[in-house]
């Protein structure tokens, strides 16, 4: 039977559960607690930490970069910004203060303070070939990965895709990494380049994007792919929980320490994170691409849980540089998502490209609090 059939029966089944939700459904996404509420507080500029002394010409380059792709919502805002004269902060903060209100981001669960990491774009070293030193594989996207979107069955649904392959007459959950891991021949997918340390590859796969640095010198860009549906979980949360170091070693740079330590417990750890990543190849020299499609400006960009704050949208961050109580308040703009993104208050801070970028994305750990800018007569996205 042809693929895409499986996928219409999937979605036939999801139809089903959705109008007989006292039977269980092996298809159907698992029953879940209730989710936190959103909620948007009308606020003023003047009420922003920091904002008078912002700088906010570059906040509006990184909010027109997503103009690319605008929300609806954000069109006449899009427009007006195309005409504004490049480097004018009078005329950046005359637009920002005109055209949106801010909207302080408040969680049922947290309040209106939550989680701040940050993440970059690695630079791997390896080869497009396998040798005795680069013998880890880059995967593409898989050729039998199903990815089903359930929205048009279930309008409630809209952020949830199903993803699988096909085993006979079924349809079951895609490889896990442990499974990818162990019988690396069972998975059809292309391979990119292959690296030396599986440590800087899982990693690799956490950012979602980065460079493949070839032995000519010659850089290759690899995009976010796809996922192979399984759930995120935290490499460093689980060391912390099995006392192989505390809450505060938890940093990149902690875990690859201990996995140079411990080579011998390596692989069960990885194995805790059964979320895979595959990657894309991409030509755009401006840089890597986030959810939105569109580069990313180091420092400007933002990954957020998109149920929430809609992609394209700016967002005011008031949080802390990393291992410091020094203020760090700015005008992002909401250009990704991730997986491990999963809240109202909750953001992931985009460092840039390369070593000094990882350094201070791996160290960030920050409480912070978030403000959501929408257009002036626009009602917020979403009010529980």
């Amino acid at each position: 039977m042809p693929m895409a059939r499986f996928a219409a029966v999937l979605m036939l089944l999801a139809a089903a559960c959705a109008q007989l939700p006292e039977k269980p459904c092996p298809v159907c996404p698992p029953a879940k607690p209730a989710p936190e509420r959103a909620q948007y507080l009308e606020t003023s500029f003047a009420s922003l930490p920091g904002w008078n002394a912002a700088q906010l010409e570059p906040s509006l380059r990184a909010f027109m970069a997503g103009c690319a792709r605008p929300g609806s919502a954000l069109s006449n805002a899009c427009l007006v910004a195309s005409i504004i004269e490049p480097g004018g902060e009078a005329a950046a903060r005359q637009f920002f203060e005109s055209y949106f209100v801010p909207y302080a981001l408040s969680s049922s669960e947290t309040g209106d303070s939550g989680l701040i990491t940050g993440y970059y774009e690695p630079i791997v070293r390896g080869s497009r070939t396998r040798s005795d030193v680069n013998r880890y594989p880059i995967y593409g996207v898989p050729d039998d990965l199903l990815v089903v979107d359930l929205a048009t069955v279930a309008p409630e649904t809209r952020n949830v895709r199903l993803r699988g392959r096909v085993d006979g007459r079924r349809i079951v959950p895609y490889y896990s990494r442990s499974e990818i891991d162990a019988r690396p021949e069972a998975l059809r997918a292309p391979i990119i380049g292959w690296g030396a340390d599986p440590v800087e590859l899982f990693f690799l796969q956490v950012q979602g994007s980065g460079q493949l640095e070839l032995e000519t010198g010659e850089r290759v860009r690899l995009s976010y792919g796809d996922q192979n549906g399984h759930p995120y979980r935290s490499l460093g949360r689980y060391l912390v929980e099995r006392g192989e170091m505390t809450l505060d070693q938890a940093s990149m740079q902690g875990i690859k320490a201990w996995a140079a330590a411990n080579p011998q417990k390596l692989q069960e750890a990885l194995n805790q994170n059964p979320s895979y990543v595959f990657f894309r190849e991409s030509s755009d020299a401006r840089g890597p691409s986030g959810a939105l499609g569109v580069p990313l400006l180091a420092e400007y960009g933002l990954a957020v849980d998109r149920r929430y704050v809609p992609l394209g949208a700016p967002v005011y961050l008031a949080t802390t540089y990393p291992l410091s109580d020094t203020p760090l308040e700015r005008l992002m703009a909401a250009h990704d998502t991730g997986g491990a993104i999963r809240g109202i208050v909750r953001a992931d801070f985009f460092w840039g490209t390369g070593a000094e970028a990882g350094v201070s994305a791996g160290r960030m750990r920050q409480q912070g609090r978030m403000w959501l800018l929408w257009p002036r007569g626009e009602a917020p996205p979403r009010v529980d």
